[in-house]
């Protein structure tokens, strides 16, 4: 008898999860508000560019923690037990439902404040919680 592994079409859940990880690798969820402001900024992406949440999940320019050189990037192996991440996971469930309230006024790109990327330098952040701040 051969077994037939059965997937499932719909990729709402693993995109759900992934985007928590990133959420809290970049944010450490130190606060709701800074998770909630990592997971509006990721929304105005997906309105603003019509990017879906999956290709929005995949972009390592804009998440270090992405990057397997990235002092972030263990966080990603998060357990799913953590209560900081069941925040993160139920902040982007949310986000994803389109029922969170925009934070960061449209902003659609950050920077941890401990770097000063490029594209940053001339321009002025229009939102800063904990120790992201957040761009249009």
């Amino acid at each position: 008898m051969q077994l037939k592994l059965i997937e499932n079409p719909d990729n709402t859940k693993s995109v759900l999860y992934k985007l928590a990880r990133i959420v809290y690798a970049e944010t450490l969820a130190k606060s709701l508000k800074i998770t909630e402001a990592m997971s509006s900024m990721i929304y105005n992406i997906h309105i603003k560019y019509g990017k879906s949440f999956a290709d929005i999940a995949n972009d390592s320019i804009l998440f270090e923690s992405l990057n397997e050189k990235s002092l972030r990037h263990e966080y990603l192996n998060v357990s799913v037990s953590d209560k900081k991440f069941q925040m993160c996971l139920r902040v982007v469930q949310k986000m994803m439902r389109g029922d969170l309230r925009d934070n960061v006024f449209g902003a659609t790109n950050f920077h941890h404040t401990d770097v000063m990327p490029q594209w940053a330098i001339a321009r002025g952040y229009i939102a800063e919680f904990d120790d992201v701040l957040f761009y249009l």
